[in-house]
């Protein structure tokens, strides 16, 4: 699937407002991370069979390097992947709406020079940013799942 580039541009740029501060180690408030020195297509390979394991369903895969390519712009390798479980994220949506903006799951993998960085959204901070206390939502069970899958996929 290919986005065009103002697609993005513009997705970037509300992605960079929502994002809120950054922590002491770069990464934007709710956003966990995993790094290792691995061959990027050996992680997604292993991330998609972790996904696989735990019938959540992979929605798409966007090749962000592939969209600048296409552009005549380079990036490092950045592959975003849509995935879920409708049993669990229907119930989040039913409680609030605008949870619908970061669903499904999101999780990215990406080349930074020697390393490879899993990258996801917090459920908890998800629930934070849309409201979601009055519900009662399986939140750990999911930070859990989405540990593991990053951590197989990584080879951990």
């Amino acid at each position: 699937m290919i986005i065009n580039l103002a697609y993005m541009a513009a997705a970037l740029a509300v992605g960079v407002l929502v994002s809120g501060p950054l922590h002491a180690d770069d990464t934007p408030h709710g956003v966990e991370r995993l790094s290792g020195s691995a061959n990027i297509d050996d992680v997604e390979a292993r991330l998609r069979e972790a996904l696989d394991e735990r019938e959540l369903a992979l929605v798409e895969m966007v090749d962000h390097a592939a969209n600048a390519a296409n552009v005549d712009l380079e990036l490092a390798d950045t592959r975003l992947f849509l995935f879920g479980n409708p049993e669990v994220g229907t119930p989040m949506m039913q409680c609030q709406g605008s949870v619908a903006l970061d669903l499904p799951q999101k999780m990215l993998i990406r080349q930074d020079g020697d390393q490879v960085h899993i990258e996801w959204n917090d459920p908890h901070y998800l629930a934070e940013r849309h409201g979601l206390d009055d519900c009662e939502l399986p939140l750990d069970n999911v930070a859990g799942v989405l540990s593991e899958v990053a951590s197989e996929a990584l080879g951990n």
